[in-house]
This record gives structure tokens, sequence and C-alpha cells, in this order.
């Protein structure tokens, strides 16, 4: 079994830098990308195949007067090969992507099969406040509140750790006595009623 690319572009470390910005820089263009993008297509109502083409033409262009520049000046070419995406590249990256559809698939049949109330009840609260928030908004919009929600609240967590891990384990203690309190005084009274009842039903056809 191949081991992951050292040189990938896009690998796990690099995702965790640019969300927790360790490299400052390049979360900063991420951040200035997706907020361009999205004022350009949500806010002044551009096509995206619009402002795509002016990204490339822009690209195009800047590596067009760079390359030039340099041949003026006589200076040496910048090495271009770290942009190539190698084979084992793209065979780690389908991997992964087959890996987290996997994983999104089995983690959809053990909520489905999960006996714990809590669990299930907080799956479809999420679910449906997602639906409902999506009423809200087009789907370019939620994606780019993904994106600053996915670059704040990581560095938020790490420099408040121990105080997220102690809110969470309360609100976790405090869940779980309320699902025994409902338990306790709804379902089990539900449950001896029914028994009662059925119990009714059979003496009455026994007389």
């Amino acid at each position: 079994m191949s081991t992951p690319s050292k040189s990938s572009p896009v690998s796990c470390d690099t995702l965790r830098d640019v969300f927790l910005w360790r490299r400052k820089k390049l979360s900063l263009l991420v951040l200035v990308v997706s907020t361009a993008t999205w004022v350009s297509i949500d806010v002044y109502q551009f096509n995206f195949i619009t402002v795509s083409s002016w990204a490339a033409m822009f690209a195009v262009t800047s590596l067009f007067l760079y390359g030039n520049m340099l041949r003026l000046f006589r200076k040496k070419e910048q090495d271009l090969s770290c942009l190539e995406i190698s084979e084992q590249t793209a065979i780690e990256t389908a991997r992964s992507v087959r890996q987290s559809i996997e994983q999104g698939v089995r983690w959809m049949c053990h909520v489905s099969a999960e006996r714990e109330l809590f669990v299930f009840a907080r799956v479809v609260a999420a679910l449906w406040l997602l639906s409902y928030v999506g009423s809200f908004c087009d789907s370019l919009s939620l994606l780019y509140i993904d994106m600053v929600v996915g670059m704040t609240v990581p560095v938020i967590y790490v420099k408040n750790e121990d105080k997220m891990k102690w809110f969470g384990e309360w609100t976790r203690m405090q869940a779980r006595r309320l699902h025994d309190v409902v338990d306790e005084k709804v379902v089990k009274r539900l449950k001896n009623r029914v028994v009662k009842f059925t119990e009714k039903i059979n003496l009455k056809k026994l007389e």
C-alpha cells in the first residue's frame, strides 16, 4: 500500500493549518477569495461563468507578465514542477473521498440504528435547523457562511479548549438528566397505562 505523498498540495495538514490560521497568508488568501466570490455572485448578481472567466484571465495575464518580466531581466525562471499533480496524489485524493463517503454512510446507518433517543433527536434537530436556515439563503451564501464559521470557530475552540470541554460535559450531563426525567415521568407512565389498558381488555374478553 502506497503512502501519501508529502508534497501533496492539498493535504490534511495544509487544510488544518489553513483553518487554524497557522499559515496566515494562505488563510487570508482563502478568506479573501471566498469573500470576493460571494460578493460578486450573490451581491452584484454576476454569473458564475463570468466570474470564473475573469479569475482565469487575471491568473493567465499575471503569469504572462511575470514570465516576460523574468526574461526581460534575464533571470532564471521559477520551477513550477511543484504545481504538478502526481498520479500518487490523485490516487490518495480519490481514496480520501471514498473513505469520507463511506464514513458518512456508516454514520447515517449508526444514527438510524442507535437506541439512544437523545442521539437520534439531536441529529433530527440539527437537520431540521439546517433546512430552516437553508430556506432563508441560497447555497452559495450557505457555503460562504460555512467557510467563515469554519475559519473562526476552530481557532476559538483551540484557544479556549478547556472551557469548551467543560461546557460540553456540563451540557451532556444536563441533557442526560433531562432524558432520564422524561423517561421516568412520561415514557414509563405511558407504558404502564398501556399495560393496564391491555390487561383490562384481556379481562373483559375472559368474562
